[in-house]
């Protein structure tokens, strides 16, 4: 027989739709649930409706097929090298208080040029960040989105509509390759390069 969930058990579900995986430090500094073994307990209680798989000292979930139909969410998510790039970006959202309008993956265009952004929110100022994850691909890779997004400053477009160039967040995880990425940017209006221990 089904239970019936809490509102912070629903809650977990919910997040976990919206982001397709989370730690359990993620789940709890979200959630503020305490002590780690407090939280080991409530996602214990939510065992029929999670999935778990070990990533480095971390364990990472996501919706099992229960889970997925408490939600109503139609898409399945799999264990694979992506489930990192899903956590960093997970931490650049709580590093920046979670903000209300965070949207992943994200086509951009204004008609000419076209990017797909890893992450895209508004601060509380109403400033529009992109949000890039320099996981696994290529600096090579990398170069090329720079330069699509460099297109788009010059267009302009983009600027006109929103009153300002968006700002770049990109989290990275060595100090060469954050230089790498600040020197690759160079000439677009306002790019903050992280890496994954600035924000621990």
């Amino acid at each position: 027989m089904k239970r019936q969930l809490n509102q912070r058990e629903e809650s977990i579900l919910l997040l976990l739709k919206k982001f397709d995986f989370l730690t359990r430090d993620q789940i709890n500094s979200y959630f503020k649930i305490g002590t780690i073994r407090h939280t080991n307990r409530v996602l214990q209680g939510l065992s029929k409706y999670l999935m778990k798989v070990r990533g480095g000292y971390q364990t990472i979930y996501y919706l099992s097929k229960l889970g997925r139909e408490y939600v109503d969410c139609g898409k399945i998510r799999k264990k694979g090298g992506h489930i990192h790039h899903a956590i960093m970006r997970n931490d650049i959202w709580l590093y920046f208080d979670c903000p209300k309008g965070w949207k992943n993956e994200i086509k951009v265009s204004d008609g000419f040029e076209a990017v797909v952004v890893d992450a895209m929110f508004t601060d509380s100022w109403d400033r529009k960040h992109f949000v890039e994850v320099d996981n696994t691909q290529t600096m090579k890779e990398n170069r090329s989105k720079i330069k699509r997004y460099k297109d788009l400053y010059e267009y302009g477009a983009i600027e006109s509509e929103l009153g300002h160039f968006p700002t770049i967040v990109w989290l990275t995880t060595t100090e060469h390759r954050r230089n790498q990425l600040k020197d690759a940017c160079e000439g677009l209006p306002i790019v903050m390069v992280f890496t994954v221990n600035d924000i621990k």
